[in-house]
């Protein structure tokens, strides 16, 4: 296993840690700075992982499965604690979801005609966007306007990645 694969493995044990912390916090105090701190360095590594695996010669099919899966993991375990404390609607994180159950249907297509969907550049503005929204979600608990700010945020740049990668592939849908 490479090192950059190694610290993708360690973003996915951080995710239970954040969530235990975020349930300890119970929305604010010192155990939500302790659940940001650990969202942050998780965060981090998304982008240690990348660079140790460009630069290094690291790239793996087993990295290139595992760091996608791991930023959704991270982030969309935040979004359902923010949606049980009602800080999130269900139906902001619904759009979330379908947007990337939807682009991982694409690229499945896509491999079964021998294609490879690489990550496009919306799609890391989404993935930044979102982990630094819930940053500062975290960082500012019970502030409405800024809640809202980072949802809509998320909503933009999570449906327009998704429009994006539809169009730029659609010819592995249909033909």
């Amino acid at each position: 296993m490479t090192t950059a694969s190694k610290i993708t493995l360690l973003r996915v044990l951080m995710i239970p840690v954040c969530m235990a912390f975020l349930y300890l916090s119970g929305g604010s105090g010192v155990w939500m700075f302790a659940a940001l701190a650990v969202f942050v360095l998780a965060s981090l590594t998304d982008f240690v992982d990348g660079y140790i695996a460009r630069h290094c010669d690291q790239v793996s099919d087993f990295g290139k499965f595992l760091d996608p899966l791991a930023d959704k993991l991270l982030v969309i375990s935040v979004m359902c604690v923010f949606c049980q404390w009602n800080v999130m609607p269900a139906w902001a994180l619904m759009i979330v979801l379908t947007r990337e159950f939807a682009v991982t249907g694409l690229r499945l297509v896509a491999v079964g005609k021998g294609n490879v969907i690489a990550a496009g550049w919306s799609g890391k503005v989404k993935t930044a966007s979102t982990m630094i929204g819930l940053c500062a979600m975290m960082a500012f608990p019970g502030i409405a306007w800024l809640n809202w700010t980072v949802i809509a945020v998320i909503l933009i740049t999570t449906v327009y990645s998704g429009i994006e990668y539809f169009i730029q592939n659609w010819s592995c849908i249909w033909n």
